[in-house]
């Protein structure tokens, strides 16, 4: 993320409660009031449902970015609501007559009464049979550590300790918000503009499709993707690095991708990881999950990984699946 991720967003006062999150202002104050959030079977019936997304995450890595994405695709976004007032927005979505379709709520979670009415909250919208997804925003210490001191501002929860501390609480907290998210983005090495395209990727378009996937590669060196769902590892094939032709290339040059799969194994590995894609994908529909993401990695995540990744992306095209590449540590070295 970039300094101007950090910068407060215009005021919108019909859309936003609040300022922009990256790093945010001092923690908001919780003042105890309690909403009823009681909805008439009439007129759960008669009204349309919104579609609902919830966005949290780490402070500095990336929530109002992904908000104000949302925001330019046409959604209602609410910045910064106390948990217990979600079921509350829906309702309000719902009396507008299909003007507010889909709404976005921006949350964190910085107090164990938070998380409780969160919990609340989501138990509320389950048995109502709203459709809601929640996206999380995740980025290494080193990263958030960057940002907060690029704009010299405190982290929410740092209190008198070092901004270390405040993440580690933070992190703490949200760990099983994490756990539940429907969509983790790992923002560490993102800016600004590759985020946006992310969120583009998973929300824009009138047709939500059934899975989304994103397949990336990635160097074991370099550390495990924090947002993936599955990790498999290329290390068991030869390593072109070690031919000296084929070394300055990459993966998704010809003559390395032959290489890679005229290896022992390398087919074979391809075929039967694709059909239990099919077994995992399948059991994911079922469990309303929407994105998952593949992690192949080698060493250096230039060769094998990548040349991989490619073959497997495009056999979930194939198979219907709307699939991004990302290849997180070619050029790197």
């Amino acid at each position: 993320m970039t300094e101007h991720e950090a910068r407060p967003a215009a005021q919108r006062p019909t859309t936003h409660t609040a300022t922009d999150d990256s790093p945010p202002q001092a923690a908001e104050q919780d003042n105890g009031a309690q909403v009823s959030t009681d909805v008439t079977p009439a007129a759960a019936n008669e009204a349309p449902i919104p579609e609902l997304v919830i966005i949290s995450g780490m402070s500095g890595a990336g929530r109002s970015t992904a908000a104000k994405c949302l925001e330019d695709l046409g959604w209602f976004v609410v910045d910064n609501l106390p948990p217990a007032l979600i079921p509350t927005m829906v309702e309000l979505g719902a009396r507008s007559q299909g003007n507010v379709a889909r709404i976005a709520v921006v949350v964190d979670v910085r107090g164990r009464r938070f998380f409780d009415n969160l919990r609340e909250s989501l138990a509320d919208l389950d048995s109502r049979g709203v459709t809601r997804r929640i996206v999380f925003l995740e980025s290494s210490e080193d990263a958030l550590v960057r940002r907060f001191e690029s704009v010299r501002r405190p982290h929410p929860l740092q209190g008198d300790g070092r901004i270390v501390d405040g993440i580690a609480a933070e992190r703490e907290l949200l760990r099983e918000l994490r756990g539940d998210a429907d969509l983790v983005i790992d923002t560490s090495s993102l800016n600004v503009h590759e985020l946006r395209a992310k969120m583009d990727a998973q929300f824009a378009g009138d047709e939500e499709p059934e899975l989304r996937a994103t397949v990336m590669s990635f160097g074991f060196k370099y550390g495990l993707p924090v947002d993936a769902d599955l990790v498999a590892d290329m290390r068991f094939l030869p390593n072109p690095h070690w031919v000296p032709e084929l070394r300055p290339f990459t993966g998704v040059n010809e003559e390395v991708a032959s290489y890679v799969f005229n290896q022992p194994g390398a087919k074979e590995f391809l075929d039967r990881y694709a059909e239990l894609l099919r077994l995992i994908a399948a059991g994911y529909r079922r469990e309303g999950k929407r994105y998952v993401t593949i992690a192949i990695g080698c060493t250096g995540g230039k060769h094998r990984s990548v040349a991989m990744s490619e073959k497997l992306a495009a056999r979930l095209v194939a198979e219907g699946v709307e699939t991004v590449v990302v290849h997180r540590d070619m050029g790197r070295e």
